[in-house]
């Protein structure tokens, strides 16, 4: 079973995401085409558009506050501080709950996906809330605007717009402002003058906050299960968080110093061009990697080495893929998952947002070969026009070429910031693997959703023994992630040693949804302590003997400190009485810092 490319999915999901919840704008759509043409001609100038909304302009800048929400924790708290550095004012919506997602049941479409409810709900309850301050409801819908994420495809996704939208006006705050980031095209505002303008250090805030958000988290969720002084993580993790945040809020580029010939130094100074260029690149190098950057990653990794751990605890590894949304989310979306699983004493290994920012580069790359040689009207020109065809192939290979480069780029910053914060946190997986392991089940080119990576994940975490459990939470009802886990069934008759739990969040049944995990989390504790044994026994030593070493060497008990990966060991237990077995007879050296 594999599913196949559909052509027309992205032109359904849009149709559906202008026309939702606008039931008496649907009146206007013109006629069937069977119908007589005399008949259609009368209706010329009734064909349906998207209804229209109130821009947020540059003039309301200074008193207009930007809502967003919907990542974890950390990302938000930094892309707050990016919009707060660029001028804007900024807050983030509560973490969605239960009440929030019966409010946005209450006043949402039927049949809606989980995320859409909890979001739209949080966000009724925040403006409910500030109407109960005294507020006019005139007022909040000029003063706030909400950001957050746009997407054209065949899912619920695409709607999650038009349904805020909706969900708003039912809520009586009709005509209040969203703002859409989308995947393929940037900040939706088709204004000459936009309040919320991009810029190169807008963006490359944007982009820290990304990194700096994914490793954090890989980091903390990491830690955590083996802290010998319970809360110490997150303490250090806030302190850490404190000092990028700020970071994000002041840092402004170095204006282009004496650090090149006056000849260039001139040409800098020009604003297109050479001299745009070269400014463009100076900020790149100041915001990735400057001197300040670096500083403050240095300081958080100094903090973070300082908690004291104990490796020894055997937990197993549970995977988390899934939705992006419910995979992502920290709160009742995905009933508190992640919390639950560290109280039930495994170790997560959560899904970084540059996996789903590669995937999207590797999949604009992979369309392109389908067009390859084909004009912008879809047209292949005739065997003698050798111009024309000269002129789409270069097209081609500078669109595949741009597309690689911020593929390999993106990866190669993140890689950068995981050794500046120690070089323990997990690497992206290149996503050249993750589809050719997926292809023989899920078509790469098919859209929607996660496409192919949820299958490829699943392979690739099993196959490598990267984790004791893979766990995909995914909304109820979800299109994509339903082909996926029809797909699933194949591939875990293919690994039979395979532990794969899909769970489907509707904002009920979280008792259901703990108790299949604890289940399955059962099968996975067995499968750690019996990888533990095995190691302990390759080393030759006891336990409490493995122990009193450990405890005279202090390096030992530090988190970043670099235990050597062994193929086929998943548990960070049983990986470290391995390199603690060889240390003890000298086949290994202790790392320094």
């Amino acid at each position: 079973m594999k599913v196949a490319p559909g052509r027309r999915s992205c032109e359904i999901g849009c149709m559906s995401s202008s026309t939702l919840g606008y039931p008496d704008m649907l009146r206007s759509v013109p006629s069937p085409a069977h119908e007589p043409r005399a008949t259609r001609g009368t209706m010329r100038g009734r064909h349906f558009h998207r209804p229209s909304e109130r821009p947020f302009l540059a003039s309301e800048r200074e008193g207009t506050t930007i809502l967003l929400g919907g990542l974890t924790r950390r990302h938000e708290q930094f892309i707050k501080a990016v919009f707060e550095g660029s001028g804007y004012a900024c807050e983030v919506l509560p973490s969605p709950d239960q009440e929030a997602f019966q409010v946005g049941k209450e006043f949402g479409n039927n049949g809606q996906c989980s995320p859409a409810y909890f979001t739209a709900g949080s966000l009724i309850k925040f403006l409910k809330d500030l109407e109960s301050t005294g507020m006019s409801r005139r007022e909040i819908t000029d003063r706030y605007v909400f950001f957050t994420a746009g997407s054209c495809g065949p899912c619920r996704f695409g709607m999650y717009a038009a349904e805020y939208r909706m969900s708003l006006q039912n809520a009586g705050f009709e005509g209040f402002r969203v703002i859409r980031f989308q995947q393929d095209h940037g900040i939706k505002q088709k204004v000459e003058e936009p309040g919320l303008k991009y810029t190169l250090d807008f963006g490359m805030g944007m982009l820290k906050s990304v990194l700096l958000g994914d490793a954090l988290n890989d980091l903390a969720h990491g830690i955590r299960p083996f802290e010998v002084y319970p809360g110490e993580t997150d303490r250090v993790m806030d302190e850490c968080l404190k000092d990028l945040l700020d970071h994000l809020r002041t840092y402004k580029p170095e204006q282009i110093a004496g650090e090149m010939p006056t000849w260039l130094l001139k040409r800098s100074r020009e604003g297109n061009g050479v001299g745009g260029i070269l400014k463009a690149l100076y900020k790149l190098r100041g915001h990735l990697s400057g001197d300040l950057f670096r500083e403050v990653l240095a300081g958080c990794r100094k903090r973070i080495d300082g908690i004291r751990i104990d490796r020894m605890r055997v937990k197993p590894v549970v995977k988390i893929i899934g939705e992006f949304w419910a995979q992502t989310t920290e709160s009742d979306g995905n009933y508190r998952m992640f919390d639950f699983l560290e109280k039930e004493g495994a170790q997560v290994q959560p899904e970084p947002l540059g996996t789903w920012i590669t995937y999207l580069l590797m999949h604009a790359r992979m369309q392109l070969a389908e067009r390859r040689g084909l004009d912008g009207d879809y047209r292949e020109p005739g065997p003698r026009e050798l111009r024309q065809r000269l002129s789409n192939e270069l097209a081609y290979q500078k669109k595949r070429a741009l597309f690689a480069v911020g593929e390999r780029l993106y990866e190669r910053q993140y890689h950068r910031v995981v050794d500046l914060l120690g070089g323990t946190a997990h690497r992206l997986v290149p996503q050249e693997i993750l589809a050719q392991l997926a292809d023989p089940f899920y078509e790469p080119l098919a859209r929607g959703g996660e496409g192919h990576l949820e299958v490829g994940k699943n392979i690739y975490y099993t196959m490598n023994k990267l984790c004791h459990m893979v766990l995909s939470l995914k909304p109820f009802g979800c299109m994509p992630s339903s082909q996926s886990d029809g797909i699933q069934s194949a591939v875990v008759d293919r690994f039979r040693d395979m532990i794969f739990l899909p769970i489907e969040t509707s904002g009920e049944g979280q008792t259901n949804a703990h108790s299949r995990v604890q289940m399955a989390l059962g099968e996975a504790k067995a499968k750690a302590k019996a990888e533990f044994q095995d190691a302990l026994a390759g080393t030759g030593r006891g336990v409490e003997e493995i122990r009193e070493f450990v405890a005279r060497h202090s390096e030992l008990q530090r988190p970043l400190y670099p235990v050597p990966h062994r193929a086929g060991v998943a548990g960070t237990a049983a990986q470290f009485v391995l390199h603690v077995g060889d240390l003890m007879a000298g086949r290994a050296r202790m790392a320094r810092a």
